[in-house]
């Protein structure tokens, strides 16, 4: 077919991913990042679970904001954020795990983190520097979808 994604698999059911970070709503927009993401690069159609071929469970699990250098009355001058989630891609028929790496959390997750800086004074916000962040993220999940270890 000329791209890296198993034929075999045509649909998957994408739940809104959960949260244990105190930011609410990232998870709404992380799965919405990510369903768009997949519907732009896969073959995959998003339909609902009793007809899905396989499941991406997505669980964000931190959140964190550092200060990477302040001006000289003390003021956030570049800041740098990080977001760390949990995935897991399995299929619905068979119950097995499409999507594995080696870290160190279950077998059956996968940890993904993202970075990225901003600079309040040049006019960027955390607002545009956690939709950057998320937008990483989506890619960074859709790229672990291709050619999965079936």
């Amino acid at each position: 077919m000329g791209h890296g994604f198993e034929s075999k698999i045509q649909s998957v059911y994408i739940p809104i991913f959960t949260s244990q970070s105190d930011r609410r709503g990232l998870e709404f927009q992380l799965t919405e990042a990510v369903q768009k993401e997949i519907q732009n690069r896969t073959p995959f159609r998003i339909v609902d679970e009793p007809s899905a071929d396989t499941k991406l469970v997505g669980k964000i699990l931190n959140t964190r904001k550092r200060v990477l250098g302040e001006t000289r009355y003390d003021d956030p001058r570049e800041l740098q954020m990080t977001l760390t989630i949990e995935v897991r891609w399995e299929n619905l028929r068979t119950g097995e795990i499409l999507a594995q790496k080696r870290v160190p959390i279950s077998q059956s997750d996968i940890q993904l983190i993202s970075n990225s800086e901003f600079a309040p004074e040049v006019g960027q916000s955390l607002a545009t520097a956690y939709q950057q962040l998320i937008d990483r993220m989506a890619s960074d999940i859709v790229q672990m979808m291709e050619a999965p270890t079936l």
